[in-house]
């Protein structure tokens, strides 16, 4: 008894220190535990001190087990149907979720160990129990057991695609198709009508952002986030949780950031997910990073190049070694580039190998390699270990530092196409960048062969495009003041391009090359105003006067040019 009394005084401990009770309420409450022998929970609810949910969360606490509150549509219709209801209700469990051979289950007592097995035995499948007031679990039980399937159309009004067919995976699994779940739990044909609306909308990443009083969403379409949709803030918690299961994560854990990944395939296309998390002062928010494979891989043809820089970097690609470096800010289409790249050099005959972090895009025949730094697996050291894999191409997706830069240099000089990326503001800083980070001038001098700087500008929509005569300000910054009559395009919005006048990007490119006088010039280390100086004396294309080009061809306008690539 007196063991029993010193468990129960410290459940009363954690009453105190959450906040629930006060240090004299746990004495009183106490005396009456050791006087009935009545659990102490039980007491500190029939003195109206805390509530069954209070009581429940802090034994999930102690048990280590995760704890949740039950809401309408948290769980899938059609999977409560493995335990009978009369079980159900006579144990105060229900099925939440299935994922492969792993169910999630919502049980009242954290201490009901042979219920498990129980549950485990009826079911076939492992069972990852949740904590559930019991309160919440008996009325959901009618809900989950009714006949009348909720419908998502109380949840998502404006949502009409109802033929939504979405798989999802988790490591070293086969794909289960969830298709069947369409119509089964409001929660799940939700999340499945955001990202089938994202794919449609050409979206690259999903926002689920939580606010003091709903739930935003948005998406990024062509670089800039739009507002989407607004639903109850109550619906956030079954979303975020309905996210981590897909992506094999642990929904208790919410006060961490966490990352995963979610393959799904909707409308016949395969499309990878990538899930990243943060907590919050509302809670967890989620952003996917949408990687379409279908429409990702682009061709050399399809970037944007003008005719001399596409003939060029073609040139460039075709060289038995050398290092090409892409460079530019984050979400300027780098990878898209090098890819691109990839696409014109892949061949049965050449053993390509990349280095990714992650791996977006999947090709045939190419040997592609995930970086893992949680183990150590870091960029330099994988280029290590693929040099000896006798390579002819080498795709390093980013150079980060002085080490990983140097093997990627060395594999240039011994005979190596490597192909990689940098974050810098243009070609020339990219140059600068490397010299900065210990490269020896005379190695650099003789590795690399060229840079390509690049920026994505949104194009003007063609559904509401019309024609105007610019200012003498614009005539003035676009070189040719004295082209009165110079005629631009831009857009007036419409519901094609969220009322914004643009739909769809292209790229504007500098491409530096590497010639003798180039060479010369870096054994000196030089400046990042002397390589700008040698750019322009040879008047080679720059980011300007590129994005300047697509505004007379109306493709672009001004403010999108000023806007993407700071050009004044």
């Amino acid at each position: 008894m007196r063991r029993l009394e010193t468990k129960r005084a410290y459940l009363g401990d954690l009453f105190v220190e959450r906040g629930l009770i006060t240090a004299e309420q746990r004495e009183a409450a106490l005396a009456i535990h050791r006087q009935t022998g009545r659990r102490l929970g039980e007491v500190l609810v029939e003195m109206e001190l805390v509530n069954e949910a209070d009581v429940i969360a802090i034994l999930a606490e102690r048990a280590g087990l995760p704890f949740a509150r039950l809401r309408k549509g948290l769980f899938d219709q059609h999977i409560a149907s493995m335990i009978p209801r009369e079980r159900a209700e006579r144990d105060e469990v229900l099925p939440l979720f299935r994922i492969h051979n792993r169910l999630v289950l919502a049980i009242g007592d954290p201490h009901e160990v042979i219920l498990l097995d129980t549950v485990r035995k009826l079911t076939g499948c492992d069972v990852q129990p949740v904590v559930c007031p019991p309160e919440d679990i008996r009325a959901m039980i009618p809900e989950a057991y009714a006949e009348d399937e909720v419908r998502i159309e109380d949840l998502a009004s404006g949502l009409d695609e109802a033929d939504v067919e979405l798989v999802s995976q988790e490591p070293a699994a086969g794909f289960e198709d969830i298709s069947a779940m369409a119509g089964r739990s409001p929660i799940i044909n939700l999340v499945n009508q955001i990202v089938l609306k994202a794919i449609k909308e050409r979206a690259s990443d999903i926002h689920i952002e939580p606010e003091r009083k709903y739930l935003r969403i948005r998406f990024r379409i062509d670089g800039v986030l739009y507002e989407v949709m607004r639903q109850r803030i109550d619906l956030h918690a079954p979303i975020i949780s309905r996210l981590k299961i897909m992506a094999n994560l642990d929904i208790a854990e919410r006060r961490l950031p966490q990352d995963g990944r979610i393959q799904v395939l909707a409308q016949g296309r395969t499309v990878d997910l990538r899930f990243s998390s943060l907590p919050g002062i509302f809670g967890e928010k989620v952003v996917l990073r949408v990687l379409d494979k279908e429409t990702g891989l682009l061709g050399l043809d399809e970037l944007g190049l003008a005719s001399k820089t596409l003939a060029s970097f073609r040139a460039l690609l075709s060289r038995p070694h050398g290092l090409v470096l892409v460079t530019g800010p984050t979400g300027s289409g780098k990878t898209t580039t090098l890819y691109a790249g990839l696409k014109e050099l892949n061949s049965v005959e050449k053993n390509i190998v990349t280095i990714e972090d992650p791996v977006e895009y999947q090709f045939e025949i190419v040997n592609q390699n995930q970086v893992r730094d949680e183990i150590g697996l870091s960029f330099a050291r994988i280029l290590r270990h693929v040099l000896r894999q006798d390579p002819d191409i080498v795709m390093v997706g980013e150079i980060r530092d002085a080490e990983t830069a140097e093997i990627a240099v060395q594999a240039a000089l011994t005979g190596h196409m490597v192909l990689s990326t940098m974050h810098t503001n243009d070609a020339t800083s990219s140059v600068s960048r490397l010299l900065e980070m210990g490269v020896e001038a005379y190695l650099l001098a003789s590795a690399l062969i060229g840079v390509i700087g690049q920026r994505l500008v949104r194009t003007i929509c063609s559904n509401c495009a019309t024609e105007y005569y610019p200012s003498p300000a614009e005539l003035q910054s676009l070189e040719i003041a004295d082209k009165k009559d110079q005629r631009l395009r831009r857009g007036r919005g419409c519901d094609a391009c969220f009322d914004s006048g643009y739909h769809g990007r292209i790229g504007i490119y500098e491409l530096l090359l590497v010639d003798a006088d180039l060479r010369r010039l870096l054994l000196d280390r030089p400046t990042i105003d002397s390589l700008r100086r040698h750019q322009d004396e040879r008047d080679l294309p720059s980011l300007r006067s590129e994005g300047l080009r697509l505004v007379l061809e109306g493709v672009t306008t001004l403010e999108e040019v000023s806007r993407a690539a700071h050009v004044e």
